[in-house]
């Protein structure tokens, strides 16, 4: 299995976190590949290069398309690839939703679209021009060259909201909901709509997410559950288990085993 990022352009970093490639050569040894994805306070822009996955469900599989977007989202689902497969995607902040699509980021929240529908004659483009490249490095560049194109003369308009945003993302800093209204001088109200319409879930509900995210990337870790649960800003032991399996669908002990469906990246 083979995982890496690219960097975007210096002009995109403030809405693009990392382009990434994800590639595995199947074998007669293991002839299919399931991949979990859990919840996530970003949103992904994803582009299978190399054959497609289906999504498994508790009916049975469903096929997929080659490409769409995933917005930020509270659920984790399951996919099942019968072939080696490559993957490139785009790592985007949920205020880059309102920023490139002129929709508020609620609007998309738990949600999965394919291009053509999420995007008509423009996403189909982007979708052909994406699968005809030679390489990686040229998928960023067609990817980058499309959210530029996106970014002329658009303005961000509450540069505040997206502050607190990315300190909520970034900063690890566990406040209440309303210690980060009075940092940011909103109401209580105010704070909640305005994070919504950002950042996709309620500020309680993306407080949750984040802290999710900080724990799954201590995976793999020479750490005890209690600790990482109190590093990432759990309560307690029971908090951070209620957590990890709402929104993974696994105990901590076996997320962090090595064996999750989903992980295997994380350890190459």
């Amino acid at each position: 299995m083979r995982y890496y990022t690219i960097p975007p352009p210096l002009h995109l970093q403030p809405y693009v976190r990392c382009f990434w490639v994800l590639e595995h050569e199947l074998g007669a040894d293991k002839p299919s590949y399931i991949y979990r994805s859990i919840a996530d306070g970003c949103t992904e822009m994803v582009f299978h290069y190399h054959t497609l996955f289906d999504e498994i469900t508790t009916s049975g599989s469903l096929e997929s398309s080659l490409s769409g977007i995933q917005f930020q989202t509270t659920q984790y689902r399951r996919f099942i690839a019968k072939q080696s497969f490559g993957i490139f995607g785009a790592y985007i902040y949920p205020f880059a939703v309102p920023y490139f699509f002129r929709m508020p980021a609620c609007e998309g929240s738990n949600q999965a679209l394919d291009w053509d529908t999420f995007l008509s004659r423009e996403g189909r483009e982007l979708e052909e021009r994406i699968m005809l490249a030679t390489n990686n490095n040229q998928r960023a560049a067609i990817l980058a060259a499309f959210l530029e194109q996106r970014m002329n003369n658009r303005l961000l308009k509450d540069n505040n909201i997206v502050a607190a945003v990315k300190h909520v993302i970034h900063s690890k800093q566990n406040g209440t909901v309303a210690q980060l209204a009075d940092q940011f001088n909103l109401s209580a109200r105010q704070f909640d709509r305005k994070f919504a319409a950002y950042a996709g879930f309620s500020p309680k509900t993306y407080l949750r997410l984040v802290r999710l995210k900080n724990a799954t990337q201590q995976c793999p870790v020479n750490k005890s559950l209690t600790q990482i649960a109190l590093e990432c800003g759990y309560y307690d032991q029971s908090h951070f288990i209620h957590d990890l399996k709402a929104f993974t669908g696994y105990h901590p002990s076996f997320y962090f085993s090595g064996n999750a469906e989903g992980t295997e990246y994380k350890y190459v």
